[in-house]
């Protein structure tokens, strides 16, 4: 019997495409409701109840689903509920960093299987692929989960990512920017990449601060200054699927250079490198703060947290500093606010557990220079889950691809 991804390596006849179409779109509904009635799933796919029971006794025993249960009578007898099998579809999904990447093994339920596994690697370490391969093996293998068992693997990476072409622009050697090629040949199976701001706003828009928001944005706020979309319901990635570049918005004239090779843009005024750097020039000047008496003989070792950690503690150059990049941060979301009036803004990543700190410059700086009647509407918020926002966003993508029809 044909499983999941096995249909581009397989002829089937009319009667068999339709079976294993009718599968998947229970296996789909299955996943967006967690449990179901044969009945409703019947009524669903537009087959007879004994159709349904015959598809889903085909699936149980292909251990992919399992009775969860008894739902409530509405009279009659409880119906039997149908849900995914905890232990029999897997995905690996991954979030890199700029300096730093995450490998993690999700079940049907969104579940981690075990805790998520940091490894050292960027976009142009040629050794990228062997180190995820050889990481999510070892997840797999400690946790006593079968090879055959995965179906997809999924990739958010920082850069000008194509996602139906598999391809990262931004890497600088061209024979490796073909990231999808390189997956499917090591790991055999389904794949998926995107860029890492628009999975985190797809982890958002689905499981946490901007579920129920038909439009909204999400910063990614980290060395880069990354920006997801979701607009009317949907994950916007643009004519060329580069959209959301707000880190090389054109910021300041004459600025200082960025690493996309222009000058002024976003990320070099208000990214977490630059507020490092900004930090240590405090500190060898000897600027009063907590942060020259804590780190004059140490300056390589200050973080972003030590910054945030000291505004917290009332340091006046900290909270100053943090200010002006929430403003700066403010001045460039007005521009997107007033073109694409969202419900409501998430911020992720390290500048955002600055929390008020920056929350209440960012608010001011959208107040002086967006239209009240636009902004006026807008949410802003933290995110709660950014750690792994763009980890449940690549997950989340990769069943919807794996169980949808349009990719037979």
């Amino acid at each position: 019997m044909v499983l999941l991804e096995d249909i581009e390596n397989t002829t089937l006849s009319g009667n068999e495409l339709k079976k294993y179409r009718r599968r998947k779109r229970i296996l789909d509904l299955l996943y967006r409701h967690d449990t179901l009635s044969a009945t409703f799933i019947a009524k669903s796919i537009g087959v007879s109840l004994p159709t349904a029971l015959a598809l889903l006794k085909d699936l149980t025993q292909l251990k992919l689903a399992e009775v969860k249960g008894s739902g409530e009578s509405k009279g009659g007898r409880r119906p039997t509920l149908f849900g995914l099998n905890n232990s029999s579809i897997f995905v690996i999904s991954i979030e890199l960093g700029r300096f730093k990447g995450k490998v993690a093994v999700y079940d049907s339920h969104n579940q981690l299987v075990a805790p998520v596994e940091l490894i050292t690697t960027s976009i142009d370490d040629k050794e990228l692929v062997d180190k995820v391969y050889n990481t999510a093996r070892q997840i797999l293998s400690e946790n006593y989960i079968r090879y055959s068992s995965v179906y997809g693997v999924g990739m958010a990476m920082p850069g000008l990512v194509d996602s139906a072409a598999g391809i990262n622009f931004t890497i600088k050697e061209e024979a490796y920017q073909n990231i999808g090629e390189r997956l499917k040949e090591k790991f055999g199976k389904l794949v998926y990449i995107n860029n890492d701001a628009r999975m985190e706003a797809y982890g958002e828009f689905v499981f946490g601060e901007a579920k129920g928001y038909q439009n909204a944005m999400i910063i990614n706020w980290n060395w880069g200054v990354g920006l997801g979309m979701v607009l009317n319901g949907k994950l916007y990635n643009g004519g060329s699927g580069f959209a959301g570049e707000l880190s090389h918005i054109k910021f300041v004239d004459d600025g200082d250079l960025c690493i996309c090779g222009k000058r002024g843009c976003l990320e070099t005024e208000i990214s977490a490198y630059v507020i490092i750097k900004k930090a240590i020039e405090a500190v060898n000047t000897n600027r009063i703060s907590q942060l020259t008496h804590k780190f004059k003989h140490c300056t390589d070792d200050i973080r972003v947290q030590d910054i945030i950690s000291a505004a917290k503690m009332g340091d006046e150059f900290s909270i100053s500093l943090l200010n002006s990049v929430g403003q700066a941060l403010g001045k460039a979301l007005s521009n997107t606010i007033q073109l694409l009036n969202p419900d409501i803004i998430v911020l992720g990543g390290l500048v955002s557990e600055a929390n008020q700190y920056v929350l209440t410059p960012i608010q001011q700086s959208i107040n002086q220079y967006c239209l009240e009647q636009i902004s006026g509407n807008t949410k802003i918020v933290i995110s709660n889950n950014w750690r792994h926002s763009g980890l449940l966003g690549i997950t989340a993508k990769l069943f919807q691809k794996l169980f949808s029809e349009m990719n037979n």
